[in-house]
């Protein structure tokens, strides 16, 4: 009776109000916040492009293989919307980029949206199975290592740890398809057919992630091992076996914060691996547009991963103060 008067304590009801309006302002805030920095980089994506010694309206009738006579190019220009002030291309741009219209490819004249809809599917397949892949490595290497510090298989890890994050992608890449591909006929060598194919490219992917969290793991654990809520579970007779969950559970939270900043770098570098591996994702599509100057297509490419990672960076923020008590009560 006398736990329940006090869960019903008006003072409390107070606390968790404030809790609540402090975590309703802290969103709002940072929405605010990503305003002038979305802005920025749509500003930047335009402006890069705009840098550029080419003409567009050139390019677009080269691509297209239409000789670049002045008559051509100034009609093209017009049809493109060259020929309006720079301020005025942006706005427009802007504007019809938040209905989602990037405009149209320079090689096939499809509208850029519909080109990067029908990549991005094979690149979130990617980054999601190397996302799994580090979480599933990493989390069972940074967990032994810690637990069996100073073992052999501790520094074995550790040593496998610092080669995979010394090793580029592209170099590990070429060596699995020469290794599995090649060599012991495995995995396909390129493409998209079935998930035996995503094998190589995933792993390519990931084992950088792998490296850097295996280490964060170990080290986020070997320093909360040395913790006074440790020793005081030691005292108790606790099972090692219970002890190591506390441990791993008040290790974790820093890796997922990491984790989640992760993500766009993993969508995000997907470039160098779907090209080696011949992948149909938004990444290769990037590059093939850089080689033909597809600028519509580039435009929409940066703005889009850059977005990500600005997304990506407010969710983490709410994801770590509801994860944080001290943040959700503003201390």
């Amino acid at each position: 009776m006398f736990v329940r008067n006090i869960c019903k304590h008006p003072f409390l009801e107070i606390v968790d109000k404030v809790k609540e309006d402090y975590m309703r302002d802290y969103i709002i805030y940072r929405l605010i916040g990503m305003t002038p920095i979305l802005l920025g980089i749509s500003f930047l994506a335009f402006v890069l492009i705009t840098l550029s010694p080419s003409d567009p309206a050139e390019v677009a009738l080269r691509v297209n293989e239409i000789t670049p006579t002045p008559e051509a190019i100034a009609l093209t220009r017009e049809q493109l919307g060259l020929d309006k002030p720079f301020f005025t291309r942006y706005i427009d741009w802007l504007v019809a980029s938040l209905h989602g219209d990037f405009g149209n490819s320079y090689v096939n004249n499809k509208p850029v949206f519909h080109e990067i809809i029908t990549a991005i599917p094979a690149t979130l397949y990617l980054a999601a199975v190397a996302l799994l892949f580090t979480v599933i490595v990493s989390v069972t290497a940074g967990v032994l290592c810690a637990i069996y510090e100073g073992s052999i298989g501790d520094k074995v890890t550790r040593g496998l740890v610092f080669l995979g994050t010394a090793m580029p992608s592209f170099w590990v890449g070429l060596l699995l398809i020469w290794l599995f591909s090649v060599k012991l006929d495995l995995f396909p060598t390129s493409g998209m057919q079935g998930f035996s194919s995503v094998i190589l490219p995933a792993v390519t992917l990931a084992l950088t992630y792998i490296s850097t969290y295996t280490r964060l793991i170990r080290n986020n654990m070997i320093e909360n091992k040395q913790e006074n809520y440790v020793l005081y579970a030691k005292v108790r007779g606790l099972k090692e076996s219970t002890i190591n969950k506390h441990i791993f559970k008040n290790s974790v939270q820093s890796s997922l914060t990491a984790l989640g900043m992760s993500i766009p770098k993993l969508i995000a570098g997907t470039v160098i691996v779907e090209n080696i591996f011949a992948w149909p994702g938004i990444g290769r599509l990037c590059v093939a547009a850089i080689f033909n100057r597809d600028f519509p297509i580039i435009q929409a490419y940066v703005l889009m991963m850059a977005v990500l990672f600005v997304v990506c960076n407010f969710l983490v923020d709410i994801f770590s103060a509801l994860l944080d008590p001290r943040i959700r009560q503003g201390e």
